[in-house]
């Protein structure tokens, strides 16, 4: 029967400590090959918190297999503006203004992740996480910009 293990880990900075570690070192497996290959593989994410899951196919013959996620959409959109919180009072504060364009572009990168059918949907997403966020889109609320889009006012174009 195969094993998993599903943790979230820092991109490119996974280590043999908790939680990888106590839960993989039962297991029999190479946990340096692991790790070197779990940060290979989630450089690209540098700063943040990455989904991974491993899964031991076989553990006789200590086969894995190693599934990297795509980091949350707050993470994303954090990167994308280059800002390190959202706002702790987001109907007092605003955390920060992106565009539109930058909105499409994390819709873009977490579009396999998503529920939605199409990039409208999936951008219609993304500001609802801006609203939770307390980030303004083209210095205007999320909520507005949602609202321009569903009434066609505003096209997003793929």
């Amino acid at each position: 029967m195969a094993q998993s293990v599903s943790t979230m880990v820092e991109g490119g900075k996974a280590t043999t400590g908790p939680p990888l570690g106590p839960a993989l070192g039962p297991l029999g497996l190479n946990l340096g090959q692991i790790i070197k290959e779990i940060n290979d593989r989630t450089k690209a994410f540098a700063g943040m918190q990455v989904p991974i899951k491993i899964t031991v196919i076989d553990p006789a013959t200590k086969k894995y297999e190693i599934t990297v996620g795509i980091p949350p959409t707050s993470a994303l959109i954090k990167k994308e503006m280059g800002i390190e919180k959202g706002a702790s009072k987001r109907k007092e504060a605003v955390a920060g203004n992106a565009t539109l364009q930058q909105i499409t572009n994390v819709a873009k990168a977490k579009m396999e992740g998503m529920l939605a059918n199409d990039l409208k949907a999936a951008v219609m997403e993304v500001l609802g996480t801006c609203v939770s966020l307390g980030v303004n889109v083209d210095g205007k609320d999320p909520m507005e910009i949602q609202k321009l889009i569903s009434k066609g006012e505003i096209a997003i174009n793929p």
